[in-house]
């Protein structure tokens, strides 16, 4: 369903041409100005010279191979049992929220997808390899639903995983998504740390192809990977958790609350060294998102622009004003706001000031960072 929903969206935009049943079988010449190496379905090649290549091309990643490196292995590697099923009747009583099951002798996962998909992944330890006929796989959903109450779609085996690449970027070479990093799955962080990546990544890349210097591309990876870290770490802290398969197992993760179960903590994060203002408390997190007094989001409102959000008397300051004027500076919005706040296009903040003189000052350190 979301794959219908991106590519139809991709037909809105002219500027982009998809493929499909081609293989990017090469990268040539310098990291400075990669060349392509495509290969049809029917065996032909060509070449197309890149401004930039991104490869969000999956835990097996080509592009992360050529840029070289190779993983840091962070120490998790589970074999899960993956299984799709659609519903034939309503079944309410296996719930509508996704269920972890901390059985010692078969840890277990319950995720109400949409409609009337479910799936469970189930933990497999090192067996061999497992059967996925479908008696055997009804089998192992017995204890959640019959077998003629629903449809196998899909059954297959995942090694769920914690490593992070070594190098995510060099020169106009860039990997994002399960290419730069993979996760265990339980807490639902894998494609969202995906959009982190291509949050940060795109806004620059455009920045780059418009004149910015290079540099610029180089905050990606050392922003982007302390942040996915910590996300990875937690993850794998919470899978340690569920997934202990013996009875009287001590749990050593996770706090402990007043009763001494275990528990975890949430993550409120700023992103590793980059582009914002490291002297400032508010920099480097992930801004509010603010509703305008006409009802609209400011993401609709402004699109994919950075964006200064202050207190109307510092916007009518001459001073200000005048930053504000110069082109390619950020959009500016008047607010119910104490101070003023300069937020990125990926939405993180990159600082913020409240004097016409320090707000001025800061859009100077903006406009220094993303033009030549």
């Amino acid at each position: 369903d979301l794959e219908t929903v991106l590519r139809r969206r991709l037909t809105d935009w002219s500027s982009v041409q998809v493929e499909t049943g081609v293989d990017a079988v090469a990268l040539e010449g310098p990291v400075t100005a990669p060349v392509v190496r495509l290969r049809n379905k029917d065996g032909a090649e060509r070449r197309v010279a890149a401004e930039m290549v991104i490869g969000c091309d999956g835990a097996r990643s080509a592009v992360r191979a050529w840029l070289g490196g190779g993983h840091e292995d962070l120490g998790f590697s589970e074999r899960w049992l993956v299984v799709d099923a659609i519903l034939k009747r309503p079944h309410p009583e296996l719930g509508d929220v996704t269920l972890q099951f901390c059985d010692a002798e078969a840890p277990a996962t319950y995720v109400r997808c949409p409609g009337d998909r479910r799936r469970w992944e189930i933990f497999l330890g090192p067996e061999g390899e497992p059967d996925l006929s479908p008696d055997a796989i009804a089998q192992r959903l017995s204890r959640w639903i019959a077998p003629d109450d629903c449809a196998i779609e899909r059954a297959a085996v995942y090694t769920f995983r914690s490593r992070l690449a070594r190098a995510w970027q060099r020169g106009r070479i860039a990997i994002a998504g399960d290419a730069a990093h993979e996760s265990p799955p339980f807490m639902g962080q894998g494609m969202c740390a995906g959009i982190r990546d291509v949050a940060n990544l795109g806004w620059k890349v455009t920045a780059v192809l418009e004149g910015a210097p290079e540099r610029l591309l180089g905050t990606y990876q050392s922003e982007r990977a302390p942040h996915v870290l910590s996300y990875i770490r937690k993850a794998t802290e919470l899978g340690r958790l569920i997934n202990v398969t013996a009875p009287d197992a001590a749990l050593e993760t996770g706090d402990r609350n007043a009763t001494g179960a275990a528990r975890m903590t949430s993550l409120d994060l700023r992103l590793g060294p980059g582009l914002w203002r490291d002297d400032d408390l508010e920099a480097g997190g992930l801004a509010p998102q603010p509703v305008l007094r006409d009802g609209m989001r400011l993401d609709d409102a402004i699109g994919a622009n950075a964006v200064l959000l202050a207190p109307a008397p510092l916007l009518q300051d001459t001073k200000v004003r005048a930053a504000l004027a110069r082109p390619g500076s950020p959009l500016a919005a008047a607010g119910d706001v104490g101070a003023a706040t300069l937020i990125r296009p990926d939405r993180y903040v990159f600082g913020s000031a409240q004097t016409a003189g320090s707000v001025a000052a800061l859009l100077d350190d903006w406009m220094g960072a993303v033009r030549t």
